[in-house]
């Protein structure tokens, strides 16, 4: 069962037409309970890292989704803010992350960007791989995913990083440990490439 976490943000329903498409069975988990029988977990997330701490935990989720993915190695998958709530802080803000992957966010360097206007990296992008791993099954080094943010997921391990995209530079945009992944782009919004990524994601099992 491929639970979507819904704590008040995050395009919650467009991840669940994508699994109701491809006949995988999901549930959308606002409270604890319906996380019992979690195979595996999709965090969402859009908006400001402070925000997103603070619902998370207020949605009375944050013990649990600690106990599944910390001690009973249930695969996670987060997105945009989702992914960068993995981590230990943000320059974005001042609450404390998850602490799943050891990282830090960090804000994209203006000074480095062509694009104009600079902020936020918005739009189409593609998305080079780093390594093989079962997130990218089908999809080539290369293509092409929708991108909102302006902050950035700096993993303490560089070799946690899977994949970057060019922004004025290179930056990690999808990274793992272990049972914990994040993807920084938006596979709800990425048409085929996006859809191919979260059905992976549904029935591959991470050790």
């Amino acid at each position: 069962m491929i639970a979507i976490v819904d704590y008040g943000l995050g395009n919650i329903r467009a991840f669940a037409n994508v699994y109701k498409k491809a006949n995988m069975p999901y549930c959308i988990a606002s409270g604890a309970r319906d996380l019992q029988k979690a195979t595996s977990i999709i965090l969402p997330g859009v908006g400001a890292f402070d925000q997103g701490m603070k619902m998370l935990c207020r949605s009375g989720m944050r013990e649990t989704l600690d106990d599944l993915v910390l001690h009973r190695k249930i695969p996670v998958l987060g997105i945009c803010v989702g992914m960068q709530m993995l981590a230990n802080s943000s320059e974005e803000g001042t609450e404390s992350g998850l602490g799943w992957i050891g990282a830090e966010v960090k804000k994209i360097d203006t000074s480095a960007l062509r694009h104009k206007p600079t902020l936020p990296h918005m739009g189409w992008n593609t998305v080079r791989h780093v390594e093989d791993n079962a997130l990218f099954s089908g999809i080539g080094s290369g293509a092409r995913f929708y991108f909102l943010h302006s902050y950035y997921f700096r993993c303490r391990d560089p070799k946690q990083c899977c994949a970057v995209t060019d922004y004025g530079g290179e930056l990690p945009c999808a990274v793992h440990s272990g049972n914990v992944y994040g993807v920084q782009f938006h596979p709800e919004k990425s048409h085929h490439n996006g859809i191919r990524l979260l059905q992976n994601f549904g029935i591959a099992r991470y050790a």
